[in-house]
């Protein structure tokens, strides 16, 4: 019996790559997206669906219809999401709270709705696409990072709690990928790019930098090898990087001391002054 796969955010980047690869290995994938024209396909084990996650009605809609034509969802992957570029001064509070409605909340709502389903079956896989900024703080990101630290406690909570019906939780931290996150997926402030804000000199040298790291990042392809590693192998960490940004950093997070950690960051980052 083919394995049912829901992905979030699957119309481009990671969750494309993801879906496709997916399907190639056989799983039943329905590819979730706000705009469906953005991803045609042939493939019969391939199905892109309407889903917008920051509605319940619509992601009911969709665990609904897939129950029904399965009986099962086997793997949830919570990919969809984006970055706020902004300091925290100038922020609006819609902004803020846009970015945690769909960085976060969003994922509270996917498993609420798709844990019934896998209980029933007594199994399934739960995959969070976090990042390695979910470990490490960067100016400008200050939203971002706090969304992906919140995935990473949400994957260390759900671990316990539905470890007992026999349903994994996992998430992956990327780097930087060469998609269309720089062009998709960065909001900006505007204030971020206007000449009277008090933060001009640290946008001007990290925008650009980070910018430059997308755009030079590695294939997507890469990621969603490691969310097929993961479901297949039961014996997966709670959580794995890829990229060489992940690579380098969050091993590095791991043996130095906060104060050093950080140096090390304002100088890769040049944000020293």
């Amino acid at each position: 019996m083919s394995k049912v796969a829901l992905i979030t955010g699957a119309s481009s980047g990671i969750g494309r790559a993801t879906a496709i690869l997916l399907s190639q290995q056989g799983f039943k994938v329905y590819a979730g997206t706000r705009d469906t024209s953005k991803f045609v396909t042939d493939s019969d084990n391939l199905q892109v669906i309407l889903l917008d996650i920051t509605d319940n009605q619509s992601i009911q809609a969709a665990i609904h219809s897939i129950y029904k034509a399965h009986g099962r969802i086997d793997v949830l992957v919570n990919n969809a999401g984006y970055a706020l570029v902004s300091t925290v001064e100038e922020a609006t509070e819609q902004e803020m709270l846009d970015q945690f409605n769909v960085n976060v909340f969003s994922i509270f709502r996917l498993c609420k709705a798709v844990t019934p389903v896998m209980r029933e079956n007594s199994a399934g896989v739960i995959i969070n696409v976090s990042s390695f900024l979910g470990k490490i703080g960067l100016p400008l990101f200050s939203f971002y990072n706090s969304t992906k630290y919140a995935v990473e406690g949400i994957t260390d909570s759900l671990r316990y709690e539905l470890s007992p019906f026999n349903i994994r939780v996992h998430s992956i931290m990327p780097g930087f990928f060469s998609t269309n996150f720089a062009k998709d997926n960065l909001v900006t402030n505007s204030s971020v790019n206007s000449d009277s804000t008090p933060y001009s000199e640290l946008v001007d040298r990290l925008i650009p930098n980070i910018l430059e790291q997308i755009n030079d990042g590695n294939d997507a392809n890469s990621a969603a090898q490691l969310v097929l590693k993961i479901i297949e192998d039961e014996s997966s960490p709670a959580r794995a990087t890829v990229g060489d940004k992940a690579s380098k950093f969050i091993p590095m997070r791991r043996e130095l001391s906060d104060e050093d950690f950080e140096r090390r960051v304002r100088e890769y980052y040049n944000l020293n002054g």
